[in-house]
């Protein structure tokens, strides 16, 4: 019977996940190529694990290291392309994430024995990188779309997570190898072909939601500490007269840097004047508008749910589910059986986006 070992079944299902993304991309949502490239280098990875490790082909071991090199960087420019900055000017970002790889492979050459200490700070120091460019929560996601902004950003804690649980899996055949003489190594490296898969689908996802880089504002970002009382009174009242007077919510594709710039205030200016005034984050106080709507149509007429969830500015039933669930406690559904008339109920009032908890 032939043979197949478990990075190769990995591999064949990285793939399938390349061909569903590149089939569901469109002109709108231009790819994010970071995260493609990121999917082909696990195919590539896992096929290389797969030879060396099911079928003993120990020349692969030169190439290996080099390719898990690369994944901490395509991880990380993907999730920049999501937000939308990045920490280098793009004319150093090619270089800046080439000297992994660079490191990784001159080791190979010079030094066998550094490869995986090295590998272990490389996924690490990455997985820092990216937890430290997301702490302002969902926010920090400026080219997202808004009602996919939850998702997106819980997507990249999970590969952030994976990273480091790579890392942990490296430092362990460290040691195993050092203490143990590598007999648990084939079944740490396996498990670690499913933590790869793990990051992949969490790209994909992240991916699916991206926004071209073209679109970033130029406007500078505004520290805390700057932004005074009369400022962030005056951006919510901005804020507020889009939302309220011209419905921008509607927009599936609003993102919070095409918010920013109808309205001419930098971005990190509108995440700080809401989330003072509401205590939500730009995602939330968003979808509290498009579920308040949502609950007017459901009241007052008889317009299938899918129809109401796509003119009120969500994207997917899944994130409407989830939001008008968080916001009201039941079900479009439920909540149209219930409110056959009145639209109204306690918790959500009238379309202030600011009635919701």
């Amino acid at each position: 019977m032939l043979f197949i070992p478990l990075p190769f079944v990995v591999a064949i299902l990285a793939f399938v996940l390349f061909v569903v993304a590149i089939r569901n991309d469109d002109e709108d949502r231009p790819p994010n190529i970071p995260f493609l490239a990121l999917i082909l280098a696990n195919v590539l990875q896992s096929l290389l694990v797969g030879l060396r490790w099911g079928y003993g082909v120990d020349a692969v071991m030169y190439i290996s290291p080099v390719v898990a090199a690369t994944i901490p960087p395509l991880v990380y420019a993907g999730i920049c392309q999501l937000i939308g900055r990045s920490w280098f000017s793009p004319s150093l970002r090619v270089g800046v994430h080439a000297l992994p790889v660079l490191l990784i492979a001159a080791l190979t050459v010079l030094w066998r024995a550094a490869i995986d200490i090295a590998l272990v700070l490389i996924f690490v120091g990455y997985a820092i990188a990216i937890l430290l460019f997301v702490r302002p929560g969902t926010d920090a996601l400026r080219l997202a779309a808004l009602d996919s902004a939850g998702p997106a950003y819980r997507a990249i804690l999970f590969a952030a997570g994976a990273l480091l649980l790579s890392a942990l899996g490296d430092a362990f055949i460290f040691f195993e190898v050092e203490w143990m003489h590598g007999r648990s190594a084939p079944l740490v490296i396996m498990s670690g072909q499913l933590a790869a898969l793990v990051i992949l689908s969490v790209a994909v996802v992240a991916m699916g939601r991206s926004r071209p880089v073209a679109g970033t504002t130029d406007m500078p970002e505004v520290a805390k500490e700057v932004v005074s009382s009369e400022e962030k009174a005056k951006t919510m009242t901005a804020i507020q007269t889009l939302m309220q007077e011209r419905a921008i919510y509607r927009d599936c594709d609003l993102t919070l840097d095409r918010l920013a710039r109808r309205v001419c205030i930098p971005a990190r200016q509108i995440s700080i004047a809401i989330n003072e005034a509401t205590g939500k984050n730009v995602s939330q106080y968003v979808n509290a508008f498009r579920i308040s709507e949502a609950c007017n149509l459901l009241s007052k007429t008889k317009r299938p749910v899918t129809e109401i969830m796509f003119e009120v500015g969500f994207q997917t039933k899944s994130n409407f589910n989830r939001e008008f669930r968080r916001s009201t406690e039941m079900t479009p559904l439920e909540w149209r059986r219930k409110h056959p008339a009145d639209g109204k109920a306690a918790g959500v009032g009238p379309i202030s986006g600011l009635s919701t908890a």
